[in-house]
């Protein structure tokens, strides 16, 4: 009974290997792909699905923008052209064993922003699930991995300096950083992402530097804002700090961290009806919050002066 069992085991394991092979013949076939102006694209992810057999494989271009697929069964087979920064496209074409298959020719047009493929989606989002469960050595290899599949996912260097300055590995964060500026030298988060290291490293003069890189208004995080205004602030640089504090609350309206630090800022500069207004708003927001006992000392002492 038991070498029956044991057999029968081995039967259905070996048809479902079968099965899984059954996209296998002795059909290939050989293509090209291009950008929009005839130039060869290489690193183009190329997706062969045999819609007979339920499988299929993957292949990639070269230098030249050719690839070539081999083994493949009879019939129809759907083949998807994928790489980052550029529009997929999907074809249907029939491959034959016992003759030559005509050559695959296709272009790619090039589109503005980041648009990703389905599979790299799930690796990353897998990755920043270990990223936020402060899993680094996991999230790490995961974002390692997604660069060794897809070579021209430059942005994911973002992500891996994003794990080294958690690790407060501040060399190797500001080096994955300037490999998005390499590839992209305005991306506002890789260069706040250097400043912050330069920051952290206490070598302020250097993360002004950087901090100055960035057009003011393509800053949209209010923590951000406050940060690099509280760099000002420890230089004593109240007028540049200001300016920080005050588009922190301009992007976030809500933000008691931004009007207390307006606040006090205010009141370094001698402008005692402006730091009046920073502090009464803070009691709005938070009437009972933790910092509303010191904003009630303030707003006493401002109203008597």
């Amino acid at each position: 009974m038991k070498k029956t069992v044991i057999l029968a085991l081995l039967v259905f394991l070996a048809a479902g290997f079968l099965a899984a092979q059954d996209y296998r013949g002795k059909g290939r076939v050989q293509g090209i792909v291009l950008d929009q102006d005839n130039k060869p694209l290489e690193g183009v992810h190329v997706k062969l699905f045999s819609t007979k057999a339920n499988g299929g494989f993957e292949v990639s271009s070269d230098g030249e923008g050719k690839w070539l697929a081999a083994w493949m069964a009879s019939g129809a087979w759907n083949v998807d052209f994928e790489k980052i920064g550029y529009e997929p496209k999907k074809l249907q074409i029939d491959i034959a064993e016992q003759r030559k298959n005509p050559d695959v020719k296709v272009n790619l047009k090039k589109i503005e922003g980041l648009v990703l493929s389905d599979d790299l989606k799930e690796l990353l989002n897998k990755s920043n699930q270990l990223f936020d469960q402060k899993d680094y050595a996991g999230a790490l290899a995961g974002y390692t991995d997604i660069l060794k599949k897809y070579a021209d996912a430059y942005f994911i260097n973002r992500n891996i300096g994003n794990v080294y300055f958690a690790q407060e590995k501040y060399d190797l964060a500001e080096e994955a950083y300037k490999k998005v500026l390499e590839k992209e030298p305005g991306n506002v988060a890789a260069t706040l992402g250097v400043g912050n290291t330069y920051a952290n490293r206490n070598q302020t003069d250097k993360a002004l530097e950087w901090y100055g890189k960035i057009e003011f208004e393509k800053i949209k995080d209010a923590t951000i804002l406050y940060n690099i205004g509280t760099t000002y602030t420890n230089l004593n640089k109240y007028e540049d700090a200001l300016k920080y504090y005050k588009r922190s609350t301009e992007v976030d309206p809500k933000y008691v961290d931004g009007f207390y630090q307006l606040g006090v800022t205010y009141i370094s500069l001698g402008k005692t009806p402006e730091a009046i207004a920073a502090f009464e708003e803070c009691l709005k927001i938070e009437p009972d919050g933790p910092k509303a006992g010191q904003v009630k000392g303030f707003l006493d002492y401002l109203k008597k002066k």
